[in-house]
């Protein structure tokens, strides 16, 4: 006990360069949980996808459409399923600002298609099905908007205009759905393709994407063939992976996430090395006397180590403790601000268990060099210098 209060006393002496330090630990810690969360959380998705859904997309470009008589064509292959499609729709309501993440999609077999990430009561779900004009809405969206199950809602479109010469669709709320877990991102609304497509001025009998389940995983690889073959060499050409893959080719469009975190934390933590190192020196240089008199009163050159690498140790953790825990907190409250962006936004345990590790490798990479220097400081030289 004497000894770690040794430790504590030595740390805290320097008070203000004491808080310095560990702020600066803190806020790499801190960094570090913030973005290795945004990363988990956008990467959920990918990870949540079924591993027998194939999304199909224009070649050139997922924001390039596709002829709706595709579908068919797909659905004629051995091994699918079930087969539907979507095509984004812009969707905003009241004002330009107020978007709405919208779709138009085959009611009936998109539903089926993700029977597990939307669910919808079986008498909301005949009503949708029924009213051409009909639009089913995640809760979060609901709540966001104030809607409830019978409202009508005009929702105008930034891409479409309609053949009367406006840009919107009066639409009625028929049903609002659930995910498959509380992390499930509800802040979307589906209404139905050819309410739509009857009306616009272009785009007529075109889609966005094409999704569908394949009776068996191990067929994903040949189907995907058969179908890039099949319209192989026509004006629309495809392009069809897995739902993960296609995920994971949307957010490269935002660049290479990881490596642009990676870079971010990599470069806080060599800062706050060459911080923490410095000032762990600096510590020793100003003890070298105390450090020959503790060795002259008996204390082995071990026990001065394990007492010097402490100090670094236990302000490693104590900062990098200190930053995990807001980054936690931070995390929590803006998940719901951000359900609809980053649905899983948490601070998952692998991050928490990294940052332990980190911890614990910065203390003892801060607190080697220090320790060796004071372990090996001669009393003579030490107490010749004053």
């Amino acid at each position: 006990m004497s000894e770690i209060y040794l430790v504590w006393r030595n740390l805290v002496r320097r008070r203000l360069r004491f808080a310095l330090t560990l702020f600066a630990i803190f806020t790499a810690f801190l960094i570090f949980g913030v973005l290795g969360s945004l990363r988990a959380g956008l990467q959920s998705g990918i990870n949540l996808a079924a591993d027998n859904r194939l999304v199909t997309v224009n070649k050139i470009n997922f924001t390039q459409p596709l002829p709706i008589s595709y579908l068919n064509k797909i659905r004629a292959i051995e091994g699918v399923q079930i087969a539907s499609h979507a095509a984004w729709f812009g969707g905003y309501v009241r004002d330009s600002r107020n978007v709405v993440v919208s779709f138009a999609i085959e009611p009936e077999s998109y539903l089926q298609v993700y029977a597990e990430d939307i669910v919808l009561d079986p008498a909301q779900r005949e009503a949708f099905l029924r009213n051409r004009q009909g639009m089913i809405a995640g809760e979060a969206l609901a709540t966001a908007q104030g809607w409830n199950v019978g409202d009508r809602i005009p929702v105008q479109s930034n891409i479409f205009t309609r053949n009367n010469g406006t840009t919107t669709w009066e639409m009625v709320v028929e049903g609002i759905f659930r995910g498959r877990d509380e992390t499930s991102d509800t802040r979307r609304m589906y209404f139905h393709y050819d309410y739509m497509n009857e009306s616009r001025t272009f785009g007529k009998d075109f889609t966005g994407l094409i999704v569908f389940n394949t009776a068996d995983p191990a067929q994903n690889e040949r189907i995907s063939r058969e179908i890039d073959a099949l319209f192989a060499n026509s004006f629309q050409e495809t392009q069809t992976d897995t739902a993960k893959a296609f995920s994971k080719a949307f957010l490269a469009q935002f660049g290479n996430i990881t490596l642009i975190i990676t870079s971010v934390v990599s470069a806080a933590f060599f800062t706050i090395l060459l911080i923490v190192g410095n000032t762990m020196m600096l510590a020793i240089r100003e003890r070298t006397t105390e450090i020959a008199v503790l060795k002259t009163l008996g204390f082995r050159s071990s026990r001065i180590f394990r007492m010097v690498l402490a100090e670094s140790m236990f302000l490693s953790v104590i900062g990098g403790l200190l930053g995990t825990m807001v980054a936690f907190l931070f995390v929590t409250g803006m998940r719901k601000a951000l359900a609809g962006v980053l649905p899983d936004l948490s601070l998952p345990p692998t991050v928490m268990l990294q940052a332990l590790a980190i911890m614990l490798g910065l203390g003892l990479v801060t607190g080697m060099v220090p320790a060796l220097a004071a372990m090996r400081l001669n009393i003579v030289t030490a107490l010749g210098r004053n």
